[in-house]
């Protein structure tokens, strides 16, 4: 595996970078995207602003309050999905094997090219043809793994590129802190530094047991990353990825509330999946089956979501455009797709702090206590009704 080419793509603050091609006044200065209200949090931050000490996540009071002169801009979900989906084709048009693994992140295979061309030549034509066409400043890294190429592209950072070229990975990666890995959260990160661990280097010359022994198996993985060892591959991106669930009735119906409420349900828990695997979905889809078995299908796109009431909404306004027979309803489902690895930061442009804090504690009691835990009252509308008109 040591000679693979792997390219690692970011999006350098993407949310900004967007909003600074809509307004030129917003180049060079703080920038703060994300709920602009006092329950506001920060979805993303220019490098201007960091100085300051804002972070993605902070509490949009409090970055306003470090930083004063910083400039709100409330988060336009729809624009970003746009921008995303642009890269994406310039990639896809480019590159034999792509990995899109968030709105503003992507690995490219490019193994094989240093024969006829030059796989960092190639690298370094995407990169500029992605700035020339979007205006949106990007960095990128090139090395022999995933692992190494995303380390590669963080110290690439701002609007910068690196190669780490096979042999070197190691070298690169011992000066700097474990931080930098992929895997180390902020609870292996005090673990570690409570170990006296504060740079790579001295995980590299920890014996990979002791690792396992005080992390598990997360402590061989971390272990190996440290070591540039990182054998995972680009798998290629596919727009089709889809979740879907569907009810097929043991009596046909026709009780249009009852099938709303059940819409209700069935979208909150895909929803919920979602959220669980750390994904997003921008195209939904109902599907409606009558007595008679015609089966008739409706699709929405929608700016990369994974929250509850956003996606609702579209599925009521899909049911009610498509359930035109007023005949029986034998079948009813629904799809998500166009999915992609979310983005926290997409959660952040709601102004209402506590609703987001309450979508992360109801997903944390269905996650213990499984996923009928916590409903909404439509769904517990069906349970009093004992309108359980499925099977299978």
């Amino acid at each position: 595996m040591s000679n693979r080419s792997i390219m690692h793509i970011d999006l350098d603050t993407f949310f900004v970078s967007v909003e600074r091609l809509k307004n030129s006044k917003l180049a060079g200065k703080p920038v703060l995207v994300g709920g602009t209200s006092d329950r506001g949090v920060v979805a993303s931050c220019s490098y201007e602003a960091r100085k300051f000490g804002v972070h993605s996540g902070m509490a949009m009071r409090m970055a306003r309050k470090i930083c004063p002169e910083a400039m709100l801009v409330k988060g336009d979900s729809e624009e970003y999905s746009k921008s995303s989906k642009q890269v994406t084709e310039i990639i896809k048009e480019r590159v034999p094997l792509y990995e899109k693994t968030s709105i503003d992140e992507f690995y490219i295979d490019l193994t094989g090219m240093d024969t006829f061309y030059g796989s960092y030549k190639l690298a370094t034509e995407v990169r500029n043809v992605i700035i020339k066409e979007t205006g949106l400043p990007i960095s990128f890294a090139l090395s022999t793994n995933k692992t190494v190429a995303k380390v590669g592209t963080g110290e690439a950072k701002p609007n910068g590129q690196n190669e780490i070229p096979s042999g070197t990975e190691k070298g690169f990666l011992a000066p700097l802190s474990i931080k930098k890995i992929p895997m180390v959260g902020d609870k292996s990160y005090e673990l570690l530094r409570s170990m006296g661990v504060a740079k790579i280097h001295t995980l590299q010359e920890m014996p990979i047991e002791l690792m396992e022994q005080v992390m598990g198996a997360n402590g061989r993985l971390i272990w190996r990353k440290a070591n540039g060892i990182d054998n995972t591959p680009v798998e290629q991106y596919s727009e089709r990825k889809s979740i879907s669930t569907e009810r097929t009735f043991d009596k046909d119906t026709i009780d249009v509330k009852g099938l709303k409420d059940l819409l209700v349900s069935m979208t909150e828990k895909l929803a919920f999946q979602l959220r669980s695997k750390g994904d997003l979905m921008s195209c939904v889809t109902v599907k409606i089956r009558y007595s008679d078995f015609n089966t008739y299908t409706m699709q929405a796109h929608l700016a990369y979501t994974s929250l509850d009431h956003v996606i609702i909404e579209k599925v009521k306004e899909l049911f009610d455009k498509l359930y035109h027979k007023r005949m029986l309803i034998r079948l009813i489902g629904v799809r998500f797709s166009g999915l992609v690895q979310g983005n926290y930061q997409y959660n952040l442009f709601e102004d209402n702090m506590e609703q987001l804090q309450l979508y992360g504690a109801m997903d944390k009691m269905r996650t213990r206590y499984g996923e009928n835990a916590v409903v909404r009252a439509s769904g517990l509308g069906l349970k009093l009704k004992n309108f359980n008109p499925f099977k299978g």
